[in-house]
């Protein structure tokens, strides 16, 4: 796996496991990016929004976007099958898998 790959699959998990401490388990680009900051992960809006497009069509999360064109605030919500990657239960290629010890109990999830 390359560098690249290997960030990009780390700030997948991180951006579902984040999503799944949020209340309902939805939280907009603009706090997604300030919480992966702080993971060291500090991205581009158009790089984030490109990760998270990308987990919708995995069917990770759903995005909505509040304001027609694309311009306005992107809203991911995790999906059921997205908590199961977060906490390691199902595996999708491109997201990297929880080290043992990395997953919480799902009820603080």
């Amino acid at each position: 796996m390359t560098f690249d790959r290997f960030l990009r699959a780390d700030r997948r998990i991180c951006l579902l496991r984040s999503l799944g401490c949020m209340p309902e388990r939805r939280a907009s680009h603009l706090v997604l990016q300030e919480v992966l900051g702080s993971l060291g992960h500090g991205i581009s809006r158009d790089l984030l929004l490109g990760d998270l497009a990308w987990l919708e069509e995995q069917g990770l999360v759903v995005c909505d976007c509040l304001k027609p064109g694309g311009e306005g605030c992107t809203v991911a919500t995790l999906t059921p099958r997205g908590l199961d990657v977060a906490l390691g239960r199902a595996v999708t290629p491109g997201v990297r898998r929880p080290m043992p010890g990395d997953t919480p109990d799902p009820e603080a999830l």
